[in-house]
């Protein structure tokens, strides 16, 4: 899959996201750059929205296309179901709880098979978790420096409603599919169900 080759403080200035949200304590001191008198298109907003949840969650033209057509084929609103399917992607939901600094940590945690989902081994980030799961880290990787030192670098994160974390024994569970209102960042899902309507 390709990856974002660009530094990720200016991907966000470019973006307008905080860093944190992208699990890094830091903000840049440099402003966007741009022309604030030039004219932007309906297209070029709607993509620049596509571009940011891309980013957000590290998935690439081909996956999130396919997310969208799921989404598509589901009751509810298309945008929030999108939404909510990229926060049940594995590798978010530990992010999410905590056990990884970002989401591309916890994706490569997942891929070297770090965690299990009611008991069995998943090292596919993008397996999505469903209400009653219980994610946690393998007993053989609970002595992994990097996790550890991410637990306990992200124990004073916020882990939303939907899930329930037990530091303790380095696991957790999907409570519920996650709300729009526990969205933490700023997007506007139509704009992209506008660009793939077109």
């Amino acid at each position: 899959m390709s990856r974002y080759r660009e530094p990720i403080l200016k991907r966000c200035r470019y973006l307008g996201i905080s860093p944190t949200v992208m699990g890094i304590d830091k903000e840049s001191n440099r402003k966007a750059a741009g022309n604030k008198h030039k004219k932007v298109s309906e297209y070029a907003i709607q993509l620049k929205e596509k571009q940011k949840l891309k980013f957000i969650y590290g998935v690439s033209e081909k996956q999130f296309r396919k997310y969208f057509d799921i989404a598509s084929s589901k009751r509810g609103k298309t945008g929030e179901v999108l939404l909510q399917l990229l926060e049940s992607r594995l590798d978010n939901v530990v992010f999410r709880l905590g056990y990884a600094r970002t989401r591309a940590e916890a994706r490569l945690q997942v891929t070297h098979g770090a965690f299990q989902v009611n008991g069995h081994k998943v090292d596919i980030p993008s397996y999505i978790v469903k209400p009653g799961d219980e994610i946690a880290v393998r007993e053989i990787r609970k002595e992994n420096g990097t996790i550890k030192v991410s637990a306990e670098e992200c124990a004073s994160r916020l882990v939303p409603a939907w899930l329930e974390k037990n530091a303790e024994s380095l696991s957790g569970k999907v409570l519920a599919v996650s709300s729009r209102e526990e969205i933490d960042y700023p997007v506007e899902e139509h704009l992209i169900v506008e660009l793939y309507s077109k």
